[in-house]
């Protein structure tokens, strides 16, 4: 089953935010659709290990604020790749309370509901929310999961409903001539080759060529840094060890320390 066939499928990207004893909280969601109308009813899906899912179900409350492009990209990493258990989400965030509820200023809507049920899967449960109060917060275009994977090169983190663990890639291989160093790059398999070809470099015939792992060409190869907190790949035109002391990720606003070479 290939798993990556769901990436087809369209999201948004909210924060989803409720009270943890009068101290605001919350995590990313991206798994969210209206259910009804009249009453209008939200369902999101929150993973059973945030620390949002139980507040959620001691306040039977939440918001969902919509973000949109412009939105601060740092949001993302702040409450989509670190803990409400060990860190205060909300602080130095613009947010106001609405509807009974906090929510983030740099969105372009939310929506402040009350649970009226829920469902339970495997990992996540499904809670339904009655809409109390909602509103437009700016002009703007909604986030899609796309985009922030697209432009922003956002990761997804493990608690996320579409996280697909990836497998390691192989290293490409080649056959490559022993006695020139010609590497056979043709649209016939190397295997499927007739006994008579020859190298058109040296002239040897195929028993001279090896299976070996492609290498970039020498000075070409390219270093990829990582964000250890979030899983953002850094690959702009300045080199990672060029760039200033205070550089931080552009998702979850770490610094240059938290980056290590893929």
């Amino acid at each position: 089953m290939n798993e990556t066939a769901l990436f087809k499928l369209s999201y948004g990207v909210y924060l989803c935010t409720t009270w943890d004893e009068g101290r605001p909280v919350g995590c990313v969601a991206n798994s969210a659709m209206q259910i009804t109308s009249s009453p209008a009813t939200i369902a999101v899906s929150i993973n059973r290990n945030n620390f949002t899912h139980g507040c959620i179900l001691d306040t039977g409350y939440f918001a969902l604020t919509v973000l949109g492009e412009h939105s601060d990209p740092k949001l993302i990493g702040r409450f989509g790749f670190t803990s409400a258990r060990t860190t205060e989400k909300f602080e130095g965030v613009d947010y106001s309370v609405r509807g009974k509820l906090p929510v983030p200023n740099d969105g372009i809507a939310y929506l402040s509901c009350k649970v009226v049920d829920r469902w339970e899967t495997a990992t996540h449960t499904v809670f339904l929310g009655e809409v109390i109060d909602c509103d437009h917060l700016r002009k703007g275009k909604p986030m899609t999961y796309a985009y922030y994977h697209e432009v922003l090169k956002g990761k997804t983190s493990v608690n996320a409903p579409t996280f697909v663990k990836e497998e390691p890639k192989q290293p490409e291989e080649k056959y490559v001539c022993t006695v020139c160093g010609y590497e056979y790059e043709g649209d016939v398999p190397f295997e499927e080759l007739p006994e008579d070809w020859v190298c058109p470099l040296c002239g040897m015939g195929k028993e001279q060529f090896e299976k070996r792992s492609a290498a970039p060409a020498s000075g070409q190869e390219k270093s990829v840094w990582v964000c250890e907190i979030c899983g953002y790949e850094y690959d702009g035109d300045i080199p990672f060890e060029e760039l200033p002391a205070d550089w931080v990720c552009p998702l979850c606003g770490v610094g240059k320390e938290n980056f290590r070479r893929k």
